[in-house]
């Protein structure tokens, strides 16, 4: 007899295997979804600052009090990434404040590989991730409503022999659904590829603030806070009404 860990197995692989072929043949008659996040008229620069693109995900300029500067997309992501991916990336801080943070967003286009698994991000920056959780916080505009989110911790010796520690909070989002999990998001754009012939544009939104050891439930209390008050700002999902994909994967 066949067991369920087989059966499980060869469903999936028949959902990988028409989810490529649909990809395959998908320029003929794809339609493009609507994003969850602002794209404006906003050019990014790669870090030699030639022009790597004329639009971009419009990320708010001051978040409580913080002033911020672009942040270059690098010559890697642009050329490893789908041509059609567009970018978000900002630095916050206020001068004298050990409080910084980068806020990130990278929307796919018709190439749904521009997303990726976060977790890859800090491996190849030499960050090991000692802890992952899950979290939902609380965002006020345009109503009250929770955003499940991803919160990883990692650690790194730096080259005099320092720890310091990260703090990267991620999600997921599209022009009306939130998740925190790879594979709900995955699962979301096979379903919606197949009944309805779209393909659901997502956008992988992220957080990134250091700390010394020791700093971390402090300088998550503030990244919190800033989320809260930035989100509004670029996202354009919000409220009771957003679907919510449930969880289908962990991340480890």
């Amino acid at each position: 007899m066949i067991t369920s860990k087989w059966i499980n197995f060869f469903v999936a692989l028949g959902m990988m295997i028409a989810t490529a072929a649909w990809l395959t043949t998908a320029p003929a008659r794809e339609r493009l979804g609507p994003p969850g996040v602002r794209v404006g008229a906003v050019p990014v620069y790669d870090e030699h600052a030639k022009l790597a693109a004329t639009q971009s995900v419009v990320l708010p300029g001051t978040v409580l009090g913080l002033p911020s500067n672009p942040l270059p997309i690098t010559t890697t992501e642009l050329t490893s990434l789908p041509a059609d991916t567009t970018f978000g990336r900002r630095f916050y801080r206020q001068p004298g404040d050990s409080f910084g943070v980068q806020l990130s967003v990278v929307l796919m286009g018709t190439d749904h590989t521009s997303i990726h698994q976060p977790q890859y991000c800090l491996y190849a920056q030499d960050w090991t991730v000692t802890s992952t959780e899950r979290i939902k916080m609380r965002v006020d505009r345009p109503l009250a409503y929770d955003i499940p989110a991803i919160k990883l911790i990692a650690s790194r010796q730096m080259r005099d022999g320092r720890i310091v520690r990260c703090l990267y909070v991620y999600w997921f989002v599209s022009g009306d659904k939130i998740t925190a999990e790879e594979g709900s998001r995955m699962w979301s754009m096979w379903k919606t590829m197949l009944a309805k012939g779209k393909i659901e544009r997502w956008a992988y939104v992220s957080y990134f603030v250091t700390c010394l050891p020791g700093d971390e439930q402090a300088t998550f209390t503030r990244l919190e806070k800033f989320i809260s008050a930035s989100v509004p700002d670029f996202q354009t999902v919000a409220g009771a009404n957003v679907d919510r994909t449930p969880a289908m994967a962990v991340e480890k």
